[in-house]
């Protein structure tokens, strides 16, 4: 059963900042988190409730699942040297 793929508000808009070609690469990996939430590759981040990245080149998305809603919630979305800053 696939999951539910929603964004925070702030994820939307980084995404949508980035550059076409690494919107189209970071979407079909977002399209796989939807049927697999815990793929090969993902990482749970320390000091974080349920959060978890993946890697994409260069750009990282940091995501939580939510067993009970079975959704994936996108926090961030960006490049490596910026989506760990609070």
């Amino acid at each position: 059963m696939p999951y539910t793929v929603e964004f925070a508000a702030s994820a939307l808009r980084e995404f949508k900042a980035l550059e076409r070609s690494v919107q189209r690469r970071i979407a079909s990996h977002i399209d796989q988190l939807a049927v697999d939430p815990f793929p090969r590759g993902s990482k749970k981040l320390q000091g974080a409730n349920d959060q978890y990245r993946i890697r994409i080149g260069v750009y990282r998305v940091i995501y939580r699942v939510e067993s009970k809603r079975v959704t994936v919630v996108f926090l961030k979305i960006g490049h490596r040297r910026e989506v760990y800053r609070q």
